[in-house]
């Protein structure tokens, strides 16, 4: 393969790569922007603070008093997020079933494409390597084993196998 072609190809791939991270960040923040908070959605999003479940399945006191706070939000008009850091406000940030993506737990969201990234980029750079490796000693002899026969020895052979054909 020609050095031209597989610059190609490695550009092709890191931007193959760089498409298919944008569209796992994406869809995220436009979930996010909604105008309209709804009760279920916002309930899968957060987590009881006394028993420390999601809210969808908490059965605290502390968890019919939560949803009933989000139910006064959403009554008001608040959007999703409005009624999220409405909830920070009052229960702290261990109310979100997802870390905000700020500060330190950035790195919770930067981290896991980052190492597929590198791990992709470390595969696509190393096979060709190893597959170039392979196929130049595929001809050569076994590790451990004698150079090529000898003349006399090789007759001798070959009328070996003719015998036993």
């Amino acid at each position: 393969m020609s050095p031209r072609r597989r610059r190609r190809r490695r550009i092709v791939t890191a931007l193959s790569a760089a498409l298919l991270m944008a569209c796992c960040v994406c869809p995220a923040a436009g979930a996010a922007a909604r105008s309209h908070a709804d009760f279920i959605q916002v309930q899968n999003d957060v987590m009881c603070v006394a028993c420390h479940e999601p809210l969808a399945v908490a059965q605290s006191p502390e968890a019919f008093s939560e949803r009933a706070y989000i139910r006064q939000l959403i009554a008001q008009g608040l959007t999703r997020t409005q009624i999220e850091k409405n909830l920070v406000a009052n229960y702290g940030p261990a109310v979100l079933a997802k870390p905000p993506a700020e500060g330190f737990n950035l790195v919770i969201y930067i981290l896991p494409p980052a190492v597929l990234a590198i791990g992709i980029a470390f595969l696509l750079y190393t096979l060709p390597k190893w597959r170039r490796s392979t196929r130049v000693t595929a001809g050569a002899p076994l590790p451990g084993a004698a150079g090529p026969l000898d003349p006399e020895d090789d007759r001798r052979l070959r009328e070996d196998l003719a015998r036993r054909a």
